[in-house]
């Protein structure tokens, strides 16, 4: 599946379930992205203030309860509602949900479980990340046994309206979600730290918080602009016995450990609520 967006069936209905962070920026996304219009995304959550923030930004078509919007019957349902409280809503809409094309997007919920839960439903799995709020997200998306090749492609293009989409085995889903689906924060973290470190060496906060800003904005542009190698973009900007080179050989092996570190803990966590 290429990161470009394929043309979306004019007629095709989606609904969201769950307005949160992720549930509103993806469904927030698809109509700003142009990729839907506004009265074809439903979306329904018990915070009236984030349904009429998502009517009045994108004209979606709003519930305040899920029962109201599975009775619309959207071609595509997405449940964007934590791991810890998915359960029950599944449970609720397993038989108004038969033949509906169902996209999850808990963390560590498998397809089997899902399939289980959702008898007749076509299950597909997604891993996305906050950025898709700003239409430059990654998502990884794998479908389960009952749904086709042509739902799993409708699914990844609706992702790619948020920025890169890729298909996935489902084995691979939970080291996506560790490293990039945690992403954001651990950037936002890196910007935090040299912010910090920027005021102890005696700039204003809110200069460094804006430079720092800018400049991983820029650097993430160039990277994915050029195609270049992060290794090649270093060396570019590291002159041989020079100030970057001194700091480069401090922060590398404690950076490079703590992200290991990292993704590992999210994957020991992944395992934790997979097992409930």
């Amino acid at each position: 599946m290429s990161d470009s967006l394929n043309a979306l069936p004019a007629d095709l209905t989606v609904g969201v379930i769950g307005a949160g962070s992720m549930g509103g920026a993806i469904a927030r996304g698809l109509v700003q992205s142009g990729a839907m219009a506004g009265e074809r995304v439903l979306a329904c959550d018990h915070n009236a203030d984030k349904l009429s923030a998502l009517a009045r930004e994108a004209g979606v078509r709003t519930f305040a309860g899920s029962e109201k919007l599975v009775a619309a019957k959207p071609a595509v349902v997405i449940l964007a509602v934590k791991p810890q409280v998915l359960a029950p809503v599944l449970e609720a809409y397993a038989a108004a949900l038969a033949g509906t094309l169902v996209v999850s997007i808990a963390a560590g919920v498998t397809l089997a479980t899902l399939e289980a839960a959702l008898p007749g439903a076509r299950v597909v799995r997604v891993m996305p990340n906050l950025p898709v709020s700003v239409r430059s997200g990654a998502s990884a998306v794998c479908g389960g046994a009952s749904a086709n090749a042509e739902d799993v492609e409708l699914v990844a293009a609706l992702f790619a309206a948020l920025g890169s989409a890729k298909v996935m085995r489902e084995d691979q889903l939970d080291a996506e979600g560790a490293v990039v689906g945690c992403a954001p924060a651990y950037f936002a973290l890196m910007v935090d730290a040299l912010t910090r470190a920027g005021i102890r060496a005696g700039l204003r906060a809110a200069d460094a918080r804006e430079m720092v800003n800018a400049t991983m904005l820029g650097v993430a542009e160039s990277l994915a602009a050029s195609g270049e190698h992060p290794r090649a973009y270093m060396e570019r900007v590291t002159s041989p016995g020079g100030t970057t080179a001194a700091a480069l050989y401090e922060l590398e092996p404690a950076l490079v450990d703590g992200c290991y570190d990292a993704v590992d803990a999210a994957l020991a966590r992944t395992a934790e609520l997979a097992r409930g």
